[in-house]
């Protein structure tokens, strides 16, 4: 059977357009009808042409045309012959680049996963990077009593500043330029929201520590001046839990690095093993199925599939918009 789907293509910096797409699934693949598709950071910097170098998450050239999407989830309508994972009517999660912003997607078995019960599926939609952001909240081993700075208060460095609340930190500090966003950290459990475009967060969280510094930082941001701030501010022996990806090429001051033993954890689930993903996103999302963890306060917007262009009009122009969202 072949499925028919609008499918979002990147032309060209700021030049997404929606075309049919024939989909015909191969032995060890799945068809899914999305229910939801989320707009990824990536995705906006993609849109404004900043593609990265071929990695082993890409499939694809990294080029233009680019077939863009990879955060949804819906229901399997079709199954490969050779698949016994998963049946029609399976609610799954996407965790791979089939270009997923359209109304269909197919990818392999191993690229997707069940839904875990109790996760309603506006959210298992966003499973990828739920999973991604709790993952790293997870990983940071925040302990009763730390000092937490999260650089950055996109979706990730929001959900990741709730684990850290909720695992007993004493303080969590989130870092921005947005106000808005800030401001949705403090009623998300932030104590202390700093707009790095009007004070210095390393001396802020220096004052707020007593000169010590933070336990653990988080670099959420994606920026140059974010990573070096986050340095700064880490104190002796501390943690650097490292989340964005930076796909251009940055300076960094790196001495501290060295001579204050700094640990470093990389943190982004997908980017381990797909049978570490497997384990670990179940465990990953529990705590929001558990409702310790608030992700639908994190959905700004949400427009229809068909106004693709307004919505990435909108990411790429509106620093607001924590997570954008496009219904089929």
């Amino acid at each position: 059977m072949t499925v028919v789907t609008k499918a979002a293509v990147l032309k060209g910096p700021y030049d997404i357009e929606l075309t049919e797409r024939e989909l015909v699934c191969g032995e060890t693949e799945v068809i899914v009808k999305n229910h939801l598709v989320g707009i990824c950071g990536s995705d906006k910097n993609f849109y404004r042409g900043q593609l990265p170098p071929k990695t082993a998450e890409f499939r694809q050239e990294p080029g233009f045309p680019f077939l863009l999407g990879h955060e949804s989830g819906g229901t399997v309508v079709e199954v490969g012959s050779r698949v016994h994972e998963y049946k029609v009517g399976d609610k799954v999660m996407a965790f791979g680049w089939n270009n997923n912003l359209a109304e269909y997607f197919k990818a392999p078995v191993e690229e997707v996963q069940l839904v875990p019960e109790g996760l309603d599926m506006d959210l298992a939609s966003l499973g990828e990077p739920i999973g991604c952001a709790m993952f790293a909240g997870l990983e940071a081993g925040v302990k009763l009593g730390d000092t937490v700075a999260v650089f950055g208060a996109g979706f990730a460095g929001q959900v990741i500043a709730q684990c850290a609340r909720a695992a007993g930190a004493y303080l969590v500090v989130v870092i921005d330029v947005c106000t808005g966003k800030l401001q949705l950290a403090k009623q998300l459990g932030a104590h202390v929201a700093v707009n790095a475009a009007t004070d210095d967060p390393v001396q802020v969280i220096k004052d707020l520590t007593h000169g010590h510094g933070a336990d653990i930082v988080v670099e959420a941001a994606g920026t140059e001046t974010a990573i070096n701030q986050a340095t700064q501010a880490l104190c002796h022996g501390g943690k650097f839990v490292f989340y964005s990806w930076v796909t251009t090429p940055v300076r960094l001051d790196i001495s501290r690095w060295h001579d204050d033993g700094f640990t470093f954890v990389n943190a982004c689930l997908v980017h381990h093993s797909r049978e570490e993903r497997q384990v670990w996103a179940p465990r990953a999302l529990r705590p929001v199925i558990q409702g310790l963890v608030k992700i639908h306060p994190l959905i700004t917007h949400e427009f229809k599939v068909e106004e693709i262009k307004e919505a990435f009009a909108f990411v790429a122009q509106d620093e607001t918009a924590v997570k954008v969202v496009l219904r089929p």
